[in-house]
């Protein structure tokens, strides 16, 4: 993708000379700025790098990230870059998309929790496409976390942060290991063990505390680990996030089969570990399932009760169940040619 060089006083007259009240987040490599530009017509975000980087001039994360997402084309899965602008004897800041809406991590941690099911699973299925569009693109993202996920303006899930990202095959060894405690593969100890099966644990990962709504380590609780405890879990109501209610019967296979691909995710077989385009099959064939039903429709419009609405969901389910036997069938390989 082509990237757009944006003049740095009008940066700098965009999030107020950098005004600490315009931080919305902050990244690998430092803080990330609301910004207004061109006359108040592009809401954008603008990452800046620490001043401890800056005087260590370690701007590697921020050129890494610069370099592989302008490899990338335009994407509705991924946080775009929009361009950059230099300042200081070639330092440069990132100017990105606006995401509003915050965090998966705020979603699922903060003291508002409303997602429903439904929605959590539409999350889901839209970080699984973001994961096998990078992979396709021959990236891995190695810091996929639920801060990492971000909310645009139609609460649409986006991944972003790609300081750590590495771009291209994997005929040499790659950089030193690195990622979040919690999220990284146990098995990812040594650079030869960089590949995309790295990637669909940390997503494994963000799959329990979309299920769970728990954190990926929360030392508060036993075990502190949330991949030990979907271990010691034998039903899915013991896993579920307890500050919601139970998934309602039309939405318990979907949820199911979340559970299940989460699990085959964070399995330290890598062998065992899915790769993303089947994740996205498997989840795409939940959702369609869940929200296109002519049946189940037809009995929201005409506003029957929970029940009949419910029998005619489960009615159509039985009928596409077959379906997932075509994607247990598959074969993939997880990792670049």
């Amino acid at each position: 993708m082509e990237e757009m060089e944006f003049d740095y006083e009008e940066v700098v007259k965009a999030t107020e000379n950098f005004n600490p009240r315009r931080i919305i987040g902050k990244g690998s490599h430092g803080m990330v700025y609301k910004g207004v530009l061109f006359n108040d017509r592009l809401q954008v975000a603008v990452k800046k790098p620490s001043e401890g980087l800056e005087s260590l001039h370690d701007n590697s994360k921020l050129e890494n990230e610069i370099r592989v997402l302008s490899s990338l084309r335009e994407s509705p899965h991924v946080v775009n870059l929009l361009g950059t602008s230099s300042y200081n004897d070639h330092k440069k800041l990132i100017v990105m998309e606006l995401m509003p809406n915050g965090s998966l991590h705020d979603l699922l941690h903060g003291h508002a929790n409303k997602t429903t099911w439904p929605k959590r699973v539409e999350i889901a299925m839209q970080i699984a496409r973001a994961v096998q569009f990078l992979h396709e693109a021959v990236v891995i993202h190695r810091d996929i976390k639920s801060s990492n996920i971000l909310f645009d303006s139609h609460w649409n899930a986006k991944l972003a942060d790609f300081g750590l990202a590495v771009k291209g095959g994997l005929s040499e060894p790659g950089p030193a290991p690195a990622g979040t405690i919690g999220y990284i593969d146990p098995c990812y100890t040594t650079p030869d063990k960089l590949s995309t099966k790295n990637d669909i644990f940390s997503f494994g990962v963000v799959l329990l505390e979309i299920i769970s709504g728990r954190k990926a380590i929360d030392v508060c609780k036993t075990p502190a680990s949330i991949v030990e405890r979907v271990k010691t879990s034998d039903e899915l109501k013991e896993f579920c996030d307890t500050r919601m209610p139970l998934p309602p019967n039309y939405m318990v296979g979907s949820v199911t089969r979340l559970l299940s691909f989460a699990a085959r995710c964070v399995s330290l077989n890598e062998e065992e570990r899915p790769w993303a385009g089947e994740v996205v099959m498997g989840m795409e064939m939940e959702l369609n399932c869940f929200f296109r039903v002519p049946a189940w429709r037809l009995c929201v419009l005409k506003g029957v009760k929970q029940k009949e609405e419910e029998e005619a969901f489960c009615e159509y389910y039985k009928c596409v169940k077959w379906e997932e036997e075509v994607i247990d069938d598959h074969d993939h390989q997880g990792r670049f040619g």
